[in-house]
């Protein structure tokens, strides 16, 4: 082990004259901040031969846990000591504000609002370049360039390349089919939409774990065309929770259409005994009845006790 790796690992001895001007780096602190900030001294660390930075508490509203810190020295052979610098620096329990990040990371779904621009990338791995009728014609186009030099190489006779119709030209066709887009979604931008897409309204949902049955077989469910269509749709029931969201086929709730179908009421059947009719009966026989003698009906009817 050479001496100068012993040196540099022997813990530095500070400097008496250093160490003993704490006045005077108070006085730098006190100048460099507000009045009565400064509070009382900390430490005392050398940095080096004849360079010690002495430390205090910070008493600034904001600032829990930083420090005062004043760096003083002295030349060699000298008694003066000297004012190196004077900085406020964080401590180990400090209050620090986070680690900046970068726009594009910091940016979640649902930040952006009315008037709001989010540029994309050139090299952006959710996109992938489409066809905005800007790119070489394919090979065997009447305009291709290809096609040209072939035809002049066999001396044949073609008509004006220049004359295109406007009907049946790839451009119009690509319009009308919506895919004249400059970038178009990459397999990787449809994977990472996918698993977004699913993780909200997916088959590991509560909500899908508790369905009487999926969406796939759903009447609410409205298809999507493209590659997605495969796999998502778009709900149309406006008493489910996903309204209006795109939902995977193996998602489902309460309101699938089937579930929700009600049996017709049974006809109750006509009663064997008509309990609801009244039977009449009399209290007391008919006089012609022949039943009690004729002196009977004579005779004042019998008190029963009620009206």
């Amino acid at each position: 082990m050479s001496a100068a790796t012993t040196r540099s690992r022997t813990p530095r001895t500070p400097d008496r004259l250093c160490v003993e001007a704490v006045e005077l780096a108070r006085a730098a602190a006190e100048e460099a901040a507000f009045p009565g900030v400064v509070g009382a001294h900390v430490s005392a660390v050398a940095e080096g031969d004849r360079v010690v930075t002495h430390f205090f508490e910070s008493k600034e509203p904001g600032y829990r846990g930083w420090r005062w810190a004043v760096t003083v020295t002295r030349a060699s052979r000298a008694k003066n000591v000297t004012l190196d610098e004077t900085v406020l620096l964080p401590g180990d329990d400090a209050l620090l504000a986070p680690e900046w990040v970068p726009w594009s990371e910091r940016l979640r779904p649902g930040d952006m609002g009315p008037g709001d621009l989010l540029p994309t990338d050139a090299e952006d791995l959710r996109l992938e370049p489409g066809w905005s009728g800007e790119d070489t014609p394919p090979p065997n186009s009447v305009v291709s360039t290809e096609m040209a030099e072939l035809v002049e190489a066999e001396d044949a006779d073609v008509t004006d390349r220049a004359v295109v119709p406007v009907r049946g030209s790839i451009t119009s066709v690509a319009e009308e089919l919506g895919m004249r887009r400059a970038r178009v979604l990459s397999r990787y931008g449809l994977h990472t939409a996918a698993d977004r897409w699913d993780e909200s309204f997916g088959a590991k949902t509560p909500m899908a774990q508790a369905a009487p049955a999926s969406c796939v077989s759903c009447g609410f469910l409205v298809a999507v065309g493209g590659s997605l269509g495969q796999a998502f749709g778009v709900c149309a029931n406006e008493f489910s929770p996903a309204d209006g969201r795109l939902v995977s086929l193996s998602y489902g709730c309460g309101g699938h259409s089937e579930a929700a179908v009600m049996p017709a009421p049974l006809r109750p059947a006509p009663p064997v005994l008509d309990s609801m009719a009244s039977d009449e009966f009399t209290l007391r026989p008919a006089a012609d009845s022949g039943s009690v003698p004729d002196a009977a009906a004579d005779l004042p009817a019998e008190d029963l006790g009620h009206s």
